[in-house]
């Protein structure tokens, strides 16, 4: 039997993955797949709270409505971080951290 600690588990992995992708990787979309991630990890374990969290023997779906504005709010980010980052590869011909520093062309 699945239980919330499972859930938990694989969320905290997910987060630390994600975590470590954005520390250690140079490249924009990397990172940007990693903040991606966290959020995904982060959705989980709104869910499994919200599952396991009975009122009247019946699951409390307030974190559920949660998750779905946070993955609505994560779209309309990836849309915009997308766009910046095609933005920045046109004008520098790279996506590398490192060869960015500074918003000046």
């Amino acid at each position: 039997m699945v239980t919330l600690n499972h859930y938990l588990f694989v969320s905290g992995l997910l987060f630390t993955l994600g975590l470590t992708g954005v520390m250690l990787r140079r490249s924009l979309i990397i990172i940007f797949m990693s903040l991606e991630m966290m959020l995904s990890a982060a959705n989980l374990s709104l869910v499994a709270f919200s599952r396991f969290n009975l009122v009247d023997g019946l699951p409390n779906y307030n974190g559920q409505a949660f998750v779905f504005f946070i993955i609505t709010v994560a779209a309309a980010e990836v849309a915009v971080g997308l766009a910046i980052i095609v933005a920045l590869f046109r004008a520098r011909r790279t996506t590398n951290v490192d060869d960015i520093t500074a918003m000046k062309y």
